[in-house]
């Protein structure tokens, strides 16, 4: 097997070799690094190599300014040959300023990234970058070490649950399917020839067949929570706002416990990639955006407890008592509700009985590479449905964005609805909705409505991504916690005036709900903006006034 390759091109040859000393000094010997010198020569070159079958170009650096065409040019024609490979434009010194266009043409999807190229040896800079792209390719395809190896099988949705809580936990490991070689190798080697299914082979060799997420989550060390005493905050939801008060909390202090019924992320660990969140211009995905945010939590002494639903909450004097399913209770001077929303169920039979089989809800960040060649659809209209398209994309042959309405400006932020007009892989049908799908043992079509003319037709699908509405996981709270029509919590200002007895001591503070002591942050919150920025916010803002009401409790008991 060959070594992936690197390719920088530029027409200048002492920019073109310090490039390449770059390159080679840092990373020859886990890469092939080649250096061409025209625009021309190199496409020749790629088309070569893609038609040797091991052959795996990982990153092409183009320079911006060429002749005959531009670096944005070579890179748009070279992803047709290498759609895996991710595109750097490598930009003079001193040319910042201009840098318009060329965030025009990373919006348009023609390049992935741009860089100042590397100068004076060693460009720590430059190599901060290729680093970070090679890690992420490396993630791809899970080259680091495996902390476990799964083996399922094919279209099995408890197989896709399990990898999906693997990839969003953080966790590496491999995936094999039941009746391939390599998993047969593996049910052999471990004496589960048949299963039950899916096997789990631990790094250190412990097996476990069809475990329950708990059992898997204590196995695997997805668990990293003391429950003794009393908390001074328990957080319910590891989604931003909850990993965002987590941090804040823990750091101010205060002895912060996180725990959710799924892991780490919530519904913005499902997104492929997030363009618009501060600090980060080029994205990141929404699963390591989590895992960065709880690994800070946990430095700054936070626990954390996944995979661990909650049923229940009670008031006993000042402390509020959370009963999780295993019959554990956590005690608290304070609360915080982050349990997020999620995706809205379609509720079509037919499609239900083919979850994890093809049909999928979320972004598809499990099921993507798994998608190589097929024509598969997404069905939304908002930032996540078209992050998921695009991500997809790379994969697919083909991707269908299904929209009920007749626009997505409406509910989709302005880049990605120019990333999804500039690439011809996606494309978006109007005023239509999947009415019905067929399969067995997996999806194989759909069936779709036009909203416009009523027409049905049926379509050969692959896979369906669904990315609709929101829905909060509020049903177990007591009846003291008010919530609006649709089950979202109500804080503050939201709260309808009580009267007479049930006039509470104080004005609830601007998180609080109508239970004095727990607060609500992030999209679960009635009236909250649905964006991972907004969320982070809450949970922050969230920490200052659980200082106020935990500074009242005091001033009190005295």
């Amino acid at each position: 097997m060959t070594k992936p390759i690197l390719v920088a091109v530029h027409e200048h040859p002492r920019e073109l070799a310090t490039i390449q000393r770059e390159l080679l000094g840092r990373y020859a010997a886990d890469y092939e690094v080649i250096a061409e010198a025209s625009a021309t020569a190199a496409l020749e070159l790629l088309e070569a190599l893609r038609r040797i079958a091991d052959a795996q170009v990982v990153v092409l650096f183009a320079a911006h300014a060429m002749t005959g065409m531009t670096g944005i040019d070579f890179l748009h024609q070279a992803h047709a040959l290498h759609p895996r490979a991710q595109r750097v434009l490598l930009l003079p010194w001193g040319t910042r300023s201009a840098i318009k266009p060329i965030v025009r043409a990373i919006s348009r999807g023609l390049i992935d990234r741009y860089a100042t190229q590397p100068s004076r040896p060693p460009d720590e800079r430059f190599h901060h970058l290729v680093t970070e792209l090679l890690r992420d390719w490396q993630e791809q395809q899970h080259a680091q070490p495996a902390v476990v190896t799964v083996v399922g099988e094919r279209w099995s949705s408890r197989s896709h649950e399990v990898r999906d809580l693997l990839q969003r936990s953080g966790l590496s490991f491999d995936f094999h399917h039941a009746d391939s070689p390599e998993g047969r190798e593996v049910l052999e080697r471990v004496a589960r020839p048949t299963g039950p299914f899916p096997v789990l082979v631990r790094f250190d060799g412990q097996v476990l067949t069809n475990p329950t997420n708990e059992e898997a989550a204590i196995a695997l060390g997805a668990r990293h929570s003391s429950e003794e005493g009393v908390f001074d905050l328990v957080v319910v939801g590891a989604g931003p706002a909850g990993l965002s008060a987590a941090v804040y909390g823990a750091s101010e202090g205060l002895r912060t416990i996180v725990v959710d019924r799924e892991t780490i992320g919530g519904q913005a660990g499902t997104s492929s990639l997030i363009r618009n969140y501060l600090g980060f211009p080029l994205g990141i995905g929404g699963a390591e955006l989590c895992i960065r945010a709880l690994e800070q939590a946990w430095s700054f002494g936070a626990e954390t407890s996944v995979l661990r639903p909650a049923t229940g909450l009670r008031v006993e004097g000042d402390i509020r008592i959370l009963a999780l399913a295993d019959g554990t209770e956590i005690a608290a001077h304070a609360m915080l509700l982050a349990t997020g929303a999620r995706y809205q169920r379609l509720g079509i039979p037919g499609l239900e009985a083919l979850v994890g089989a093809g049909v999928f809800y979320g972004g598809g960040v499990t099921e993507a590479q798994a998608m190589e060649g097929q024509h598969v659809y997404v069905i939304g209209a908002g930032n996540s449905a078209g992050q998921a398209a695009i991500h997809l994309a790379k994969h697919a042959k083909r991707v269908t964005m299904l929209v009920r309405g007749g626009a997505l400006r409406a509910s989709m932020s302005e880049y990605l609805v120019t990333m999804i007009e500039a690439n011809p892989t996606i494309e978006l049908q109007l005023h239509t909705a999947v009415i019905d799908g067929q399969g067995t043992g997996r999806l194989e079509s759909l069936v779709l409505r036009n909203q416009t003319t009523g027409e049905t037709r049926t379509v050969p699908a692959a896979a369906l991504f669904v990315l609709i509405g929101a829905q909060p996981h509020t049903q177990w709270l007591p009846t003291s916690i008010q919530r609006d029509s649709h089950g979202f919590i109500l804080t503050g200002q939201d709260l309808p005036v009580a009267t007479g007895e049930e006039r509470p001591a104080r004005q609830p503070l601007p998180l609080e709900t109508s239970l004095p002591g727990v607060f609500a942050a992030g999209d679960v919150r009635h009236g909250s903006i649905k964006r991972v920025a907004s969320a982070v916010g809450e949970g922050g803002i969230s920490i200052q006034l659980v200082h106020r009401y935990l500074a009242d409790l005091r001033s009190e008991a005295r």
